[in-house]
């Protein structure tokens, strides 16, 4: 299949996601999976930058968990839009940002400080470079902070492999709304169902405990998955020796996802 040029439209998925789906109670699974995985009770007065902040519902579980300033941007304007309207239903808190912007744009990067905790959940693949979108990430992290990012791995996708789910992702991407909701059916018919009938309610119930992974909503994230492009898949080895070599410690890893969750930690 010959390479499309055509983004994914994540902010709109992001933003229909937010109109819909928004609750205190996910904020509330959001941030209990960060403090779960970061193994902290609290926040509490770290200043934390939200790297493709999507929906911004991340941002405000940050918030919530103690952090003293956010500042989050997204490369998609209608991310923008998701994370404002988020955030007046927060009441517009005064320590927190949301701007546009690119994390491959040197310029933009440059003017941003240095932050505790930066956070990039499921974005640095999907930026057309992901080594380049990692070191410009890991280089906001201030000395004795903090970097937590996903990445969709190459080690768990052995059949099919990586390569399948490019071509699907750009076919997707190039197809039309009707085509779009055949390929959907498709893939929990084939990967979530296995192509078993009887398999339906396991999959109805799973929607429910979906819920409570990071607060999400499976639908919004299989046409996040499905429709991911630009991307590229990382191997969890490759992606840690990367981060050695520019001064970070791996403290925490979760595996055997589609992605792998990292938890850094930059040398003083």
């Amino acid at each position: 299949m010959s390479p499309v040029r055509t983004r994914f439209e994540f902010g709109k998925n992001w933003h229909d996601y937010a109109k819909r789906n928004f609750s205190q109670d996910k904020v509330e699974i959001s941030k209990r999976h960060i403090l779960e995985f970061m193994c902290r009770e609290t926040l509490r007065g770290l200043t934390f930058l939200d790297i493709g902040c999507g929906s911004g519902l991340h941002s405000l579980a940050a918030l919530q968990a103690g952090v003293s300033s956010v500042y989050g941007f997204d490369f998609d304007m209608e991310s923008i839009v998701a994370a404002r309207f988020v955030k007046e239903q927060a009441g517009s808190p005064d320590n927190w940002s949301v701007e546009q912007g690119s994390i491959l744009d040197d310029d933009f990067v440059s003017r941003m400080p240095q932050f505790d905790l930066v956070y990039a959940w499921g974005v640095l693949h999907h930026t057309g470079d992901v080594w380049q979108a990692i070191r410009n990430a890991a280089g906001k992290v201030k000395p004795g902070g903090f970097f937590y990012m996903a990445l969709y791995s190459a080690d768990v996708q052995i059949d099919p492999p990586p390569q399948f789910w490019l071509d699907i992702k750009q076919k997707y991407v190039s197809s039309g709304k009707l085509y779009r909701r055949f390929m959907e059916i498709w893939y929990i018919w084939r990967f979530q169902m296995h192509r078993n009938i009887f398999l339906l309610p396991l999959f109805l119930k799973g929607m429910i405990s979906y819920r409570e992974n990071r607060g999400m909503n499976i639908f919004t994230d299989i046409r996040d998955w499905l429709g991911g492009w630009p991307m590229e898949f990382v191997r969890d080895g490759d992606a840690i020796s990367f981060c050695k070599d520019i001064g970070l410690r791996l403290e925490n890893i979760a595996t055997g996802q589609a992605n792998t969750e990292f938890l850094f930690k930059r040398k003083r």
